[in-house]
C-alpha cells in the first residue's frame, strides 16, 4: 500500500488484478519440423513451424525454413483466435507434405504424433 496520504492509492502492488481474459493458453502444443532432402539435386532444406503466445497474450504462428544447417529466414503471423492459426498452420503443412517434406521422427519441434497423422 502507498502509505502517502495525499496520494494513496489504495492499491497494493501484490494484489492479483483480474483484468479481461489475462491467463490465455494454447488448446495444445503445435510444433512441427519436416525437412525435404534429394542428393541428385544437392537439395537439403527444412521447414519449422510453431504456434505460441506473444508477451501480450497473442497467438503466433512462428515459420522457419531455409537449407538445412544454415538460420535460414523466419516469419511470424499474429493472430487474435488461436483457431485461425492452426488453420493457417495445418494448410501451410499440407502444401509442405505435397512438395515433398516429410516429419523427423525423434525431433523436439516435432512433439505431438497426432499432428504429423493430420497431415
Amino acid at each position: 500500500m502507498n502509505r502517502s496520504e495525499g496520494i494513496d492509492s489504495k492499491l497494493s502492488l501484490d494484489e492479483i488484478l483480474s483484468i479481461g481474459d489475462s491467463h490465455v493458453m494454447l488448446t495444445q502444443p503445435y510444433h512441427l519440423y519436416a525437412e525435404r532432402k534429394d542428393p541428385a539435386k544437392n537439395m537439403a532444406r527444412y521447414y519449422a513451424m510453431d504456434i505460441s503466445l506473444d508477451l501480450f497474450g497473442q497467438t503466433c504462428l512462428t515459420r522457419r525454413w531455409g537449407r538445412i544447417g544454415s538460420s535460414g529466414q523466419r516469419r511470424v503471423h499474429h493472430f487474435a483466435q488461436e483457431g485461425d492459426a492452426v488453420r493457417l498452420f495445418l494448410d501451410i503443412a499440407r502444401l509442405k507434405r505435397a512438395r515433398g517434406y516429410r516429419p523427423v521422427a525423434g525431433h523436439p519441434a516435432t512433439t505431438d504424433p497426432a499432428i504429423t497423422a493430420m497431415l
